[in-house]
């Protein structure tokens, strides 16, 4: 545990609330971003934001450093998407606005090339957006899994320690979710093209 973190939360409980903000500025950015992935939309990402530092603030005396207040804020954030995420359950939520992010080769990087053409472009945009409806099929549990690991690039000890749980338990999660991802894209890309058969026979016998 990080010793200056650990002085400024004794300062904080002794009344110096204002030191809080040390917390929000350090991991504001890395918890709105990791809700953006796992809600999809970046208003209720700044509502849930407030809220998770909220939960940390609240509860900040039962936080004894046991980990790092990265794994501790993490795990506030995770818990608090999933309950979103139950509420949420059948109603689609991904969103575009943001580039998807990740350290490994499960989900590319989707940066645009400085010499990406119109059709290159094109096709980055439609793998972005099937990538986030897939994420849509999964359920919460499988969901934080697969993007701590791969868009956040967190280990699985990592993601261990956040959500609590076994290290067979992460790994068995994180494989499950993505063969799902596959299976779900696949889908996807089926079912488009069975729209644009039907609706070239369509044409064709006008």
């Amino acid at each position: 545990m990080n010793h200056e973190e650990l002085h400024i939360i004794a300062s904080i409980l002794s009344g110096r609330t204002e030191q809080f903000a040390y917390f929000l500025d350090t991991y504001g950015p890395q918890v709105f971003h990791l809700i953006v992935r796992m809600v999809g939309s970046p208003e209720d990402a700044e509502e849930l934001t407030q809220d998770c530092f909220m939960k940390a603030f609240t509860h900040l005396s039962s936080f004894h450093g046991d980990s790092s207040f990265s794994t501790w804020i993490y795990r506030i954030t995770a818990n608090t998407c999933i309950d979103e995420m139950r509420k949420r359950k059948g109603r689609q939520s991904f969103s575009l606005e943001e580039e998807l992010e990740s350290e490994e080769g499960s989900m590319q990087r989707q940066v645009a090339d400085a010499g990406e053409t119109p059709e290159e472009s094109m096709l980055r945009e439609e793998q972005k957006s099937e990538i986030l409806q897939a994420l849509e099929s999964l359920s919460p549990e499988h969901k934080v899994a697969v993007i701590l690991r791969d868009i956040k690039g967190l280990s699985y000890e990592e993601i261990a320690e956040i959500l609590e749980l076994t290290l067979g338990t992460v790994k068995s999660r994180i494989s499950r979710g993505r063969n799902q991802l596959k299976q779900e894209i696949l889908k996807l890309r089926e079912q488009d093209a069975h729209f644009i058969r039907h609706k070239r026979g369509k044409e064709g016998r006008q």
